[in-house]
């Protein structure tokens, strides 16, 4: 039977890192993420018609939700490491069993995360030291955001597996179809239309949870049936194998906290920080903050890209090849971002007066916009270079410097700016916040640079097979 290639395959091993192979490859998982992003700015715009307090409510909410979540996305992404690897090692049947075994961990995970944050929900936000007439509208969000993280394990791991195995417009047309979905029930829900209950912002919760229940359906049906069953037998993977668990979490731990620590944590420490100046500040910050998850996506999208080619080139034995495809990737997130913050600056005025027209959200989402158009091209760096060392399977070096940036730079150098300089007020968590992230993409392009993820072996633990002796 002949071995044909998964959706990308190149005439010659060069080929590989040529602009157009990355872009091929990237394309269809940037439409992937930029429509989840897309997805939760048409929320956020939805919620934001329903008054200043909601809007202030729902980012809160998302990130506190998030923040278990990020986590377990971030430990997932080792999936993608290890079925690039596998594939191109030609260990195609491997690949399944890696997937099954995340499913497994991810639901686990979650009845725990729900069991222990449903009830504990109001005190969360009081901790954060959100305004008092906000938390009611955050717990009924966060809640209901908890229940999606249960479908969203599969989602998240079949995203992963499809892109580890070379066929990114999988993950491409199921993620369109959940964002479809969503859009249409936040709709009716939000503001009751034809016939259905007004829910406001409990409706944006269980249009996210309906959204992503239909996207992990679809996935399944796919990574079940047809071709790709007949290539990798994914039915024939379900048992648990806990050498494979094992290797798993130990590349994806460190990467998992680097995601929490990166994307929910910095964010939770910056809305409690900045949300004790009040809910127009507060709203000001969800306008921005959706701004600049929408700018980062399509670089997040080819950072999982990237991931996935760089495994595929280890697992090949070519990792110069591995550090072609970064720098390739780096130049274009470089550039993209540099224009994104040319933007921000810009048409700073527009972009936040879209959201609100309450002059003090203007005032202070200008200021905001000023801060987040500085860190764009770090950003860039921070993100590609992540992707390529989590491709690796060097995942620790990441963790460690996400720790730093968030808990020591923005969170203590955060509160101190406050406590020590406050006329800052609120820009000054947001000035640490560009610094965290700016010395994070250094510390990461140093770490890459270093070429210390050449050593790297993830299936060193195998046992070398015993000779035989043929009679």
């Amino acid at each position: 039977m002949t071995d044909r290639p998964p959706l990308l395959s190149c005439t010659a091993a060069e080929e590989s890192g040529s602009l157009k192979y990355m872009l091929k490859l990237a394309a269809p998982m940037v439409v992937t993420t930029m429509s989840l992003t897309l997805m939760q700015f048409v929320d956020r715009f939805m919620v934001s018609r329903l008054g200043t307090s909601s809007l202030a409510a729902v980012l809160p909410a998302g990130f506190a939700s998030f923040l278990p979540g990020s986590f377990a996305i971030g430990a997932m992404a080792s999936l993608n490491t290890f079925v690039s690897q596998s594939l191109g090692r030609g260990e195609k049947t491997e690949c399944p069993c890696y997937f099954w075994q995340v499913v497994w961990m991810g639901v686990a995970y979650f009845v725990v995360v729900m069991a222990i944050m449903w009830p504990t929900a109001p005190q969360i936000f009081r901790l954060m030291g959100q305004p008092p007439g906000v938390i009611p509208q955050e717990v009924i969000y966060f809640r209901i955001m908890l229940y999606a993280h249960i479908p969203a394990v599969i989602n998240w791991a079949s995203n992963q597996f499809f892109m580890g195995i070379h066929r990114p417009v999988v993950t491409m047309c199921t993620s369109f179809c959940g964002q479809v979905v969503n859009v249409i029930v936040n709709y009716l829900l939000i503001f009751g239309k034809f016939g259905f209950p007004r829910m406001e912002i409990a409706g944006a919760g269980w249009g996210t949870f309906i959204g992503i229940s239909v996207a992990s359906a679809v996935n399944m049906a796919v990574f079940l049936s047809g071709r790709t069953n007949r290539d990798f037998k994914p039915r024939r993977s379900l048992k648990l194998d806990f050498g494979k668990i094992h290797d798993l979490l130990k590349v994806g731990l460190p990467a998992g906290l680097g995601q929490m620590l990166n994307v929910s944590l910095c964010g939770v420490i910056l809305l409690g920080l900045v949300g004790r100046f009040g809910q127009e500040v507060l709203a000001a910050t969800s306008a921005v903050l959706s701004y600049a998850g929408l700018s980062s996506m399509p670089v997040v999208g080819m950072s999982i890209a990237l991931s996935a080619a760089v495994g595929k080139s280890i697992g090949e034995g070519r990792k110069d090849l591995a550090g072609r495809q970064t720098n390739l990737c780096v130049q274009i997130g470089l550039i993209y971002m540099g224009l994104v913050g040319l933007c921000f600056f810009l048409l700073r005025n527009k972009l936040v007066a879209f959201w609100s027209s309450d002059a003090r959200v203007i005032e202070a989402g200008v200021n905001m916009l000023i801060c987040a158009a500085v860190y764009q091209v770090f950003d860039a760096a921070r993100i590609v270079y992540g992707g390529s060392l989590r491709g690796a399977g060097d995942t620790l070096w990441p963790a460690v410097v996400s720790a730093v940036g968030a808990v020591l730079i923005l969170g203590l150098g955060g509160w101190c700016v406050t406590k020590l300089f406050p006329a800052t007020a609120y820009m000054g968590p947001w000035v640490m916040s560009a610094v965290s992230i700016a010395g994070i993409g250094v510390a990461n392009c140093w770490r890459f640079k270093s070429n210390r993820w050449m050593s790297i072996d993830l299936f060193a633990r195998r046992a070398a097979p015993l000779p035989m002796e043929v009679g």
